[in-house]
């Protein structure tokens, strides 16, 4: 038989099990990316800085336009965890600096996650193949088709 644990024990217990739920129930924030902050920004003169000049400023961004000669996003998300729940984001800054031909800043733009739309994504079915019957039904089902002559 097992003897019960004495009380004082027990009452030491309940505290600490107490502080493990109020931790793993605490919201974690997490930072993702950067944005030059508006301080930063008000350093870019537009017309007059170059790609480089941005980049000695600010910094170069993680992300650029797909086509060449096209603008700069910087592009930071903030995260709030909680517990088991999905991570939810609760603030996103793009900062789009776009530039003209002769590398010249022509344009500085900050967008909100207040901003963002959802974008629908083009949807294409993919024939996944053959159907009717399980991967060993389909090898077994093929055991009669061998031809000899072959």
């Amino acid at each position: 038989m097992t003897k019960p644990m004495p009380l004082k024990r027990s009452a030491a217990i309940l505290p600490a099990l107490a502080l493990m739920l109020a931790v793993a129930c605490t919201p974690v924030q997490r930072f993702h990316g950067y944005a030059p902050t508006d301080t930063e920004l008000a350093q870019i003169e537009v017309g007059r800085d170059t790609r480089e000049s941005v980049a000695e400023k600010v910094g170069r961004p993680v992300t650029g336009g797909l086509m060449e000669g096209s603008g700069w996003y910087y592009v930071q998300s903030d995260w709030v965890e909680q517990g088991w729940r999905a991570p939810v984001e609760v603030d996103r800054q793009v900062v789009a600096i776009t530039f003209d031909g002769n590398d010249r800043v022509q344009n500085i733009e900050r967008f909100g996650i207040e901003d963002g739309q959802v974008v629908a994504l083009s949807r294409r079915v993919t024939d996944t193949g053959p159907t009717g019957g399980t991967l060993l039904r389909r090898l077994f089902g093929n055991l009669g088709r061998i031809l000899p002559g072959l």
